[in-house]
């Protein structure tokens, strides 16, 4: 294992240790154990380790730095359990997702009160306090915006790349920004750094969703910890689809049109790569990387070469 996998390794295991200290009561139990079980799933904790790093890079007050994370950490966990729900989505992080192990009441009520908490470990900055909630409210409310127009594409044959790439901005990008610009608020960066910040996580969080839309077909559920085809299942637009259904719209058709099922992703996985949309959508997730890295050049204030290998470990993730 390289340095920077330990570091990556330590940083990860420090977030989990955090998270599982925060004070959740045991009552009412209907709302404090989905929680809990939500919170011990095995997740990357990418974003929070892009917060960590920027922070490091920036020398930046450690506490405050893991508060930040863990609010990050926290919007994230709520947002899928939501996510889950509207996506009929059974695995989550290696484990069921709560409405499948509960029901949707209580998955509804545990993402409210996750949120909650993350809002509450926000209270704990100090002067940064104000600008660090209102970015992140922003944020929250950008995820809300994308999910929404995930929603609103289903199914829609008129959806365009650009118009995915604007939600993909809102839903995943958003928070991979987040994530870079929130260390530069609370370090009092001016203005157009921490605009730099925003874009080098937009970039690398567009990168992050199209290979994640990949890993969605070429991927298995052990490996990934969540469920896969539900994308494709419930009409999802994402860039595969998309390019799918413009250059190949009959033979797409006839594909997702079959009754048998079973054999879905297996299908779908040998005609994208038979027709070589497989490798152009590779090509357009490895260029939102390289714009990422592009913008990283321009902060020759400190030193990036830790979030140099931060995109690197997401380019080649697979899971």
């Amino acid at each position: 294992m390289s340095q920077f996998e330990d570091l990556i390794s330590f940083i990860r295991k420090d977030i989990n240790r955090c998270i599982k200290r925060l004070p959740i009561p045991d009552s009412p139990a209907y709302l404090y154990d989905p929680i809990k079980y939500a919170l011990k799933g095995r997740g990357k904790r990418f974003r929070p380790i892009l917060a960590h790093l920027v922070g490091r890079a920036n020398k930046i007050d450690p506490d405050s730095l893991m508060n930040v994370s863990l609010a990050i950490e926290l919007l994230h966990n709520f947002t899928l359990i939501h996510d889950d729900i509207m996506d009929k989505d059974t695995i989550r992080h290696g484990q069921k997702t709560i409405h499948n192990k509960w029901d949707i009441s209580t998955a509804i009520l545990a993402g409210d009160g996750i949120y909650t908490i993350a809002q509450l470990i926000l209270n704990n900055l100090n002067n940064e306090n104000r600008q660090v909630i209102k970015c992140f409210n922003e944020v929250t409310l950008d995820i809300c915006e994308g999910q929404a127009l995930d929603k609103e594409f289903e199914g829609s044959q008129d959806i365009t790349e650009d118009l995915y790439l604007e939600m993909v901005k809102k839903k995943t990008s958003s928070l991979i920004s987040a994530s870079a610009m929130l260390p530069s608020i609370i370090n009092k960066d001016s203005k157009e750094i921490t605009e730099l910040y925003s874009l080098f996580g937009e970039y690398l969080g567009k990168g992050f969703q199209i290979h994640d839309d990949l890993l969605e077909i070429t991927s298995d559920v052990k490996t990934m910890g969540k469920s896969l085809g539900s994308d494709i299942y419930e009409g999802k637009q994402t860039l595969l689809v998309i390019k799918a259904k413009i250059n190949y719209k009959k033979n797409w058709n006839n594909i997702i049109s079959e009754l048998d099922q079973s054999d879905l992703k297996n299908n779908i996985y040998k005609f994208v790569n038979d027709k070589g949309i497989l490798k152009d959508i590779k090509l357009t997730a490895e260029s939102y990387f390289n714009k990422s890295r592009m913008v990283l050049k321009k902060l020759k204030h400190i030193n990036t070469d830790e979030l140099f290998q931060f995109i690197e470990l997401v380019e080649k993730r697979t899971y």
